[in-house]
């Protein structure tokens, strides 16, 4: 299946402004939170072949070292400058390719806690067989069937001649998850995008797809996880 090496690139940096402490505090019962969950979930993948905290946070670094027992795990200390607020993401996004040789790197966050190994290495899968259909990115999405207004009220996925059809005969849109963005080195480096010309969306569930963005996001996952 592999067909070459894959580093999953975790951006962690400290001062979250929207949800304080989100990626260290306590999760569900988790000491180290959202980062301890996540590197648990990385190292129990079979097909990432190297795992990239990318950190100002001396708290991420703390949580993420006691899986250095684990080969593929480095810790990288990421500059200052590319860890601000008002830091471009391309700037970002430029910085990945020095730090790692792989031959594919898959872009992941922590704030996704209920996607796991067997998401990952699907979706790691499905990108390589996506290859061979033409296909040079991955991108983790949800499927969004319902009604979307623009500006002026109108229905901008309606295709139909109703005013409100059915919404399974709607125009389905995708939204990007935030789980997984999986390209090649040479995409980074040539065209400066986490993502190629002609991406595959890899559509999720939204069980799997939850991302917290908000205060109110971080306890929602909390119970859909002790759920589960």
């Amino acid at each position: 299946m592999n067909k070459g090496k894959v580093a999953f690139f975790l951006p962690a940096r400290s001062g979250s402004e929207r949800v304080v402490n989100k990626n260290t505090r306590p999760f569900a019962g988790i000491p180290g939170g959202l980062m301890q969950n996540k590197m648990q979930q990385l190292t129990a993948s079979v097909n990432i072949d190297e795992i990239i905290l990318s950190t100002n946070d001396r708290k991420c670094m703390e949580i993420a070292s006691a899986f250095l027992d684990d080969s593929r795990v480095r810790i990288i200390e990421r500059p200052e400058s590319l860890c601000l607020s008002s830091t471009n993401l391309q700037d970002l996004i430029t910085y990945v390719p020095r730090i790692t040789d792989a031959d594919y790197i898959l872009w992941g966050h922590v704030t996704t806690p209920l996607a796991g190994a067997a998401e990952y290495d699907r979706g790691i899968e499905e990108f390589f067989r996506q290859l061979d259909n033409g296909y040079d990115s991955l991108v983790g999405v949800r499927e969004l069937r319902n009604y979307l207004l623009d500006g002026t009220g109108r229905v901008v996925n309606n295709t139909t001649d109703l005013p409100w059809p059915r919404t399974q005969d709607l125009e389905p849109l995708y939204l990007i998850n935030h789980t997984m963005f999986i390209a090649s080195r040479r995409t980074y480096i040539e065209d400066r995008n986490r993502l190629g010309r002609h991406p595959y969306l890899h559509v999720m569930d939204e069980y799997h797809s939850f991302d917290i963005d908000w205060e109110d996001d971080f306890a929602i996952a909390e119970a859909l996880y002790l759920k589960r």
